[in-house]
Formats: C-alpha cells, sequence, structure tokens
C-alpha cells in the first residue's frame, strides 16, 4: 500500500475545495486535494477549466495551480484506519493518506422525494442529468420537465436548453407567496440579481409553475408521461426526461465516521470552519446548504485557519456572515410543503436498493428498527437516496455511519486490518 504524507489534506475539489486549497498553499505546506472525479470542480463546475467556461471558475483553478498542490483525482476515501490517515482508493491501488490538519469539502447530494415511478429510466435528479449531459449525453430535441423546489431547477433548466433540450415545463413545489420574498431579497446582493437575471432571460418562454408538483410517472419500458398537480388540478404532460430535485442535503458520511458533531443535518464548525475535532476543518455545503459563494469564503477560512493564517481568515468573516443570511432566506422561501408527504402510495418503493415499500416502513418507529427489518438503506447507496426521504417522509434520523463510507473493495479493506 503507497502512503502519502501532508501537511494539509482536503477532501473534494469543488469550490470550497479549491477555496481552502489555494488559500492553504499560501503558507508553503504541502497540500494534498483528493476527489473522486477525474478532474476538479465539483457538480458546480464539473469537468474542469475547459467545460465551466465561467471567468470565476477559471480564476479559482488557475489559484490552486501551485506546486504546493498535489492533486490526487479518481480517489476515492473510504475509510479513517487511524488517527491523522485516511484510507483511499485509485481504480488500481491502495492509499493510505496521512495529514496533520484535514479539510472536509464532501458538497451535496440531491434530495429525492418518492412517488409512483419515480424508479422509471428517464427519471433521475436534475443535476445528474446535467452531469449526465456534460458528460456527452445527446439532449437535443428531446422533451424535458425540471421538477422539484430551488435555485437549481433554474440553472439545469437553463443549461439543457441551451443544448437543445425542449423544456416544457419547470415545476415549482415553493408557492408563489414564498418567492416573492426571494425575490425582494436579490436587489440587495447584485451578482445573485444578475445571475437571477441571466437565467430569466435564457428560459424566457418556458413555463415556470409555482405550488406545483409531480404526482405520478408513466411508461412501459422507460419514462412516457408525467402527472401534475397545482392546487385542485391535475394534468398529465409527455416528456422524454424528468429531471427532479427537492434541494439539496449535505454529505456528512467521512465527518460523521470520523466522530464529527453534528446539528440539523450538517456538520458543526466555529467561526474558523474547525469541527468538534481539532485537527479537522469543513467548508462548503457540508456545513449547511448555502449556494456557491458560501462554499467558497468558508473554504477560504478553512484553508486559512488550518494553515495557521488566522488574520486573513478574519478579513472573509463579513463576507461569510452575507452569504449565511443568503443562505437562511433560500432556506426560508423553499421550505418543502407538507402536502409532498402524501406522493407515495402503499406500493411505492422507498429504499429502491432494496425494494422497501412505502407501506413497509410504516409499521417501524425509527430509522435503526427499519434498517434492521427491511434492510432499508442498506444496499449499494447506503441510504444515501432512501435516508433523506425518510428523514421527511417519517421524521426518522439516521444513526452514525460506518466505515466504509463508501463501496470498496475488498482488497482495500484487507488493508486496513
Amino acid at each position: 500500500m503507497k502512503q502519502l504524507t501532508f501537511d494539509i489534506l482536503i477532501v473534494g475539489a469543488g469550490p470550497a475545495g479549491l477555496a481552502a486549497a489555494a488559500s492553504a498553499s499560501q503558507s508553503g505546506l504541502q497540500i494534498g486535494l483528493v476527489d473522486d472525479n477525474p478532474t476538479a470542480g465539483g457538480q458546480i463546475w464539473r469537468g474542469g477549466i475547459q467545460r465551466s467556461r465561467t471567468q470565476q471558475a477559471a480564476d479559482w483553478f488557475e489559484r490552486t495551480n501551485r506546486p504546493e498542490i498535489t492533486r490526487l483525482h479518481q480517489t476515492r476515501v473510504i475509510a479513517s484506519p487511524k488517527t491523522g490517515a485516511l484510507l483511499a482508493e485509485k481504480p488500481n491501488e491502495t492509499l493510505l493518506l496521512r495529514f496533520e490538519q484535514l479539510i472536509l469539502a464532501t458538497g451535496a447530494r440531491e434530495r429525492f422525494l418518492p412517488f409512483p415511478g419515480w424508479t422509471l429510466p428517464g427519471v433521475m435528479g436534475a443535476g445528474g442529468l446535467q452531469a449526465l449531459v456534460k458528460g456527452g449525453l445527446p439532449i437535443k430535441g428531446k422533451r424535458v420537465i425540471v421538477a422539484g423546489s430551488g435555485p437549481l431547477l433554474l440553472a439545469v433548466a437553463s443549461y439543457l436548453r441551451s443544448k437543445g433540450a425542449l423544456i416544457r415545463l419547470i415545476a415549482e413545489q415553493a408557492p408563489l407567496s414564498k418567492l416573492a420574498g426571494f425575490a425582494l431579497q436579490l436587489p440587495r446582493n447584485t451578482a445573485h440579481l444578475k445571475q437571477a437575471s441571466s437565467l430569466g432571460w435564457n428560459l424566457l418562454g418556458v413555463p415556470y409553475k409555482t405550488g406545483c408538483w409531480i404526482t405520478k410517472a408513466e411508461g412501459r419500458d422507460r419514462l412516457e408521461t408525467v402527472t401534475i398537480r397545482r392546487g385542485h388540478r391535475s394534468w398529465r404532460e409527455q416528456c422524454d426526461y424528468l429531471a427532479c430535485a427537492y434541494g439539496l442535503v449535505p454529505n456528512i458520511e467521512l465527518a460523521s465516521s470520523l466522530g464529527c458533531r453534528l446539528k440539523e443535518g450538517a456538520v458543526e464548525v466555529n467561526e474558523w470552519q474547525q469541527t468538534s475535532l481539532a485537527n479537522v476543518y469543513c467548508a462548503g455545503e457540508s456545513t449547511g446548504i448555502g449556494g456557491l459563494d458560501k462554499s467558497l469564503l468558508e473554504g477560504q477560512i478553512a484553508g486559512f485557519a488550518a494553515a495557521g493564517l488566522f488574520v486573513k481568515a478574519r478579513t472573509c468573516f463579513p463576507a461569510r456572515e452575507q452569504a449565511h443570511r443568503f443562505a437562511e432566506t433560500l432556506g426560508r422561501s423553499f421550505i418543502l410543503q407538507d402536502k409532498l408527504k402524501t406522493l407515495p402510495t402503499a406500493e411505492t418503493l422507498i429504499c429502491r436498493c432494496e425494494d422497501v415499500r412505502y407501506q413497509d416502513l410504516l409499521l417501524y418507529p425509527n430509522w435503526r428498527s427499519a434498517k434492521l427489518q427491511t434492510r432499508c438503506g442498506m444496499g449499494p447507496c447506503q441510504g444515501r437516496i432512501c435516508g433523506s426521504a425518510t428523514e421527511f417522509l417519517y421524521g426518522w434520523t439516521q444513526d452514525s455511519i460506518r466505515p466504509p463510507v463508501i463501496t470498496a473493495r475488498l482488497a482495500s479493506l484487507a488493508q486496513e486490518l
């Protein structure tokens, strides 16, 4: 097993991870930047500088082009076998990554709320479909409905339309009254107002309906039609793809397995982005959903603080406070309606890995008992999909995460023993 040693190890090469690496490298310390994707950028800047095509992304990629930073792409962290080290694997190699300071920038994933037909081919996460198109999936001329909640819907619809998709509808579950309050906050932030205006222009002519959601997806071998509900009215639409996501959920599995304290489903941090563990920091969406600006600012603070550059870290505090206020507004505006808890029928699969139905889970009081009796959350995704769904539907919280935090080769796990 190959061993690598760093002063600061950063897990996650999205915006928060890149910002942390760029900031920490100013100290001259040796930085390791680990990510399971072929290139840096995360979901928002997926594909690296060639595909992100924004000046902001280009600037951050350039800032991390430093000799102090070692990039480890296509590398997945699977466990923490000992203090100050992480076990990771590349496609054909197992690594032991040693560190003095650790920064977690593991981002977030989409929240899925099960409904009849949600497992049909053609039904996928909004960000997931965007990622597939960025990877080469042909979308030109395909009929697409984008549904769920949050600004991500607009960003995905705009991107898909730019690639030739026929966007039939954007269905936002939040009511108009909530969105009106959110819109009134935009003029206070020039960057967000500019972004919203750009998305609005790109989506000119596309129907955007509030208080609206998908109740059923149908098709023989793949998706053909969806049923949509708004108020007391329901109707069907034909489509080739349904891009559906009800907001984002922080990726906390690695932090939880390390023993970091959690709060309200996210990693708890102090003003320096330090977790409850003295040498572990956390930044970005894993500390709470808040968008790009929050991720970049928290990444910078974590990087500076981990490197001992506290004066530089403190200069980012005012901007981070503003980003946090915007994140709170975002959360209030797009909070999920209780009506969405009625989407599944008795036969609707909640855990698609283990084929566990909605009615099967009604028999149990919590996640642990359901997991023991039905294997809910014990499939390949390890509860990453059904965990957030059961939290919303039943009010359950997941228990502590046990290693490995992601599927791994037996050969890699054997080296931990």
